[in-house]
C-alpha cells in the first residue's frame, strides 16, 4: 500500500505538468513528435509552403469554426499552385483521383496527422498512384471560407508535378 502511495506521489508532479501543457495538435503545419525520425518537408522554390498555409486563424461563431486567412493566402484563391505533401487516400485502391494531401505523413490508419491548416483536398484529372513518399501536385487552389467538412483548402484540376 505504501509503495503504491509513494509511486503516486512521485508521478503526481509529472502528471500535473503534462495536464498544464497546451495541446499542439491543430497548430502550425502539422505536429511533429520530437522523437520521430520524420523531418518536416523542406520548402522548395515554386512550391507553396505549408508555413504560409498554416497562418490561418479560426474564431468560433454560432458553434462553428470560421477561418480567417491572411491577405497573402487569400491572394492564392483560384490561382494555379504547386503543393507537396503526403497522400491520404479517401477510398480504397492503389490509384486515387480524390485524396487529402498532408503536411506530415500519416502515422496510423485512423488518425488525421494535421489540422485543417495542414491538409489540402486534391482532385486530379487522372488517377495518381498511392505512395508513402512525399509527392508534389499542381492545380487550381480554392481557399475555402465555409466548407461543410471543415477543410480550408482544395486543389482542383490537379496533376503530378516536380
Amino acid at each position: 500500500m505504501l509503495k503504491s502511495l509513494l509511486s503516486c506521489a512521485l508521478l503526481l508532479p509529472t502528471a500535473l505538468a503534462l495536464a498544464q501543457t497546451p495541446p499542439v495538435m491543430g497548430q502550425g503545419p502539422g505536429y511533429h513528435d520530437p522523437r520521430s525520425a520524420f523531418k518536416p518537408l523542406e520548402e522548395r522554390p515554386g512550391v507553396l509552403s505549408w508555413s504560409l498555409l498554416s497562418q490561418v486563424t479560426a474564431r468560433v461563431e454560432k458553434k462553428k469554426l470560421i477561418p480567417s486567412f491572411p491577405a497573402e493566402v487569400q491572394a492564392l484563391h483560384q490561382k494555379t499552385v504547386k503543393v507537396q505533401g503526403f497522400m491520404m487516400p479517401l477510398e480504397p485502391g492503389d490509384k486515387q483521383q480524390r485524396f487529402l494531401l498532408s503536411s506530415v505523413p500519416t502515422s496510423c490508419p485512423f488518425c488525421v496527422p494535421a489540422g485543417p491548416e495542414g491538409l489540402v483536398e486534391v482532385h486530379t484529372r487522372q488517377p495518381v498512384r498511392y505512395t508513402l513518399e512525399a509527392i508534389t501536385v499542381e492545380g487550381r487552389l480554392a481557399v475555402l471560407q465555409d466548407d461543410p467538412y471543415g477543410l480550408y483548402y482544395r486543389l482542383t484540376e490537379g496533376s503530378p508535378a516536380r
